[in-house]
């Protein structure tokens, strides 16, 4: 299984860890969940303190560890409170049965049981024990009761345990508990963008990185994009509350969270793909794919021998794929990407007119700073005449904030859209 380590920032976590050998799984946990961007505040039990100690934590999650229920040194002396408020998620990882009786009879004796009935944040346990005490009707019992009453439950594994015993009651990696916490979030944020987002409920195509045009079943014709920009906008934009489909030619390169991706290797392929997205409904085409003008005439059957000092290889002319799409009966709203090595702007402009695009994004890539495998860019962005919005220059900045950039540059352009439409 993989995991996926995006990044979810701006979100708080109490991590409650109770009195386990488990605990030192937590340790860990720690270290993933501050990897994936989230903010960690680490509650102890005093049972949990016989295992491990408070300055791990306190040393893997920059902030010190909260033991006591009554810490004059937290706000007002009640630091239940104030975590209960700081909290996104409570989870309590390890989870003993000791800590699930509690939280199911509502008993508030300590830091974590009286935070657990003071917070408004979603509870979740993972809970770790002897097989024989996981089994026991009255962990059963409790945990019916903790599900009734919301809280989620990660299951535990079966095992080895350290008592020696082999059954269910092992605590699940720490990589598998961050797994299932990012995903939690990334539901949750997507939800919000798909009812808030900038692009929300809009069907978005994109092609990114080169095409590879055969010579024989050995060699190519192709070029130096990496693809970096298109996946970086197709994350940026599923992020607004778009569906993505992401038409990628060959690149090395992990598919963003939420994006269906299609791959393909030549221009006449990319074609093909391009316009099916029109067939599935296709609000807004972005071709940021650097396509290869040319194909080879006949691709050869077998490798082509080395033989004399030249070689003459017959070309033809690749099609336009984002003009092409553009001329559709039903076009959606078209973005093109001008890759230039002088008169940037000049050329960009000439394009936007040319191939009847909504708006195109240029950029310089004779510099090596933002050239093709950068992970940067600076672009300047045209509108058609129709929208009456001015230019922009995007300043240098990593490819993901000039797709943020791009995003809402688009969205401005649709919004104005929308605004002439409603004035007819």
């Amino acid at each position: 299984m993989s995991f996926d380590l995006s990044v979810i920032p701006n979100k708080n976590i109490v991590l409650a860890v109770t009195g386990g050998i488990a605990a030192y799984k937590s340790a860990i946990l720690v270290r993933r969940l501050k990897d994936a961007g989230f903010n960690i505040r680490v509650v102890m039990t005093q049972g949990a303190l016989a295992f491990i100690t408070p300055l791990t934590f306190q040393a893997l999650s920059g902030n010190p560890v909260h033991t006591e229920l009554l810490n004059p040194e937290a706000e007002a002396g009640m630091g239940h409170i104030e975590l209960a408020r700081w909290a996104d998620l409570l989870l309590v990882a390890p989870a003993t049965c000791d800590t699930l009786a509690k939280f199911a009879t509502g008993l508030a004796d300590d830091l974590l049981s009286t935070l657990y009935l003071a917070t408004k944040a979603p509870v979740w346990v993972v809970p770790a024990m002897n097989q024989q005490m996981w089994a026991a009707k009255a962990t059963q019992r409790n945990l019916a009761t903790l599900v009734d009453d919301g809280v989620h439950v990660i299951m535990p594994d079966s095992g080895s345990q350290a008592c020696g015993d082999v059954g269910l009651g092992r605590m699940p990696e720490p990589e598998a508990i961050a797994y299932q916490v990012k995903a939690y979030f990334h539901q949750a944020q997507r939800a919000i963008a798909e009812k808030f987002g900038l692009l929300a409920g809009k069907r978005v195509a994109i092609t990114a990185g080169p095409t590879r045009e055969a010579i024989d079943p050995v060699r190519y014709i192709s070029n130096h994009s990496t693809g970096k920009m298109g996946f970086a906008l197709a994350a940026a934009c599923y992020a607004a509350g778009a569906k993505v489909t992401l038409i990628a030619g060959p690149v090395s390169l992990d598919t963003p969270n939420g994006v269906r991706r299609v791959n393909v290797q030549s221009a006449l392929q990319m074609l093909d793909q391009s316009l099916a997205q029109l067939q599935e409904g296709c609000d807004i085409f972005i071709a940021t794919a650097a396509v290869a003008d040319y194909r080879v005439a006949e691709v050869a059957e077998h490798k082509i021998k080395k033989s004399g000092d030249e070689l003459a290889v017959n070309l033809v002319k690749n099609p336009d794929i984002v003009a092409t799409i553009a001329q559709q009966e039903k076009r959606p709203f078209m973005v093109g990407f001008a890759a230039e090595t002088r008169q940037v702007e000049e050329y960009a402009a000439g394009k936007l007119v040319a191939k009847k695009l909504d708006m195109i994004a240029c950029n310089d890539v004779s510099r090596a700073d933002i050239g093709f495998a950068s992970d940067q860019n600076a672009m300047t962005v045209f509108f058609a005449d129709q929208y009456q919005l001015d230019k922009r220059d995007l300043e240098k900045a990593s490819k993901q904030e000039i797709s943020q950039q791009l995003v809402e540059a688009i969205h401005d352009a649709l919004h104005f859209n929308s605004l002439k439409k409603d004035e007819l």
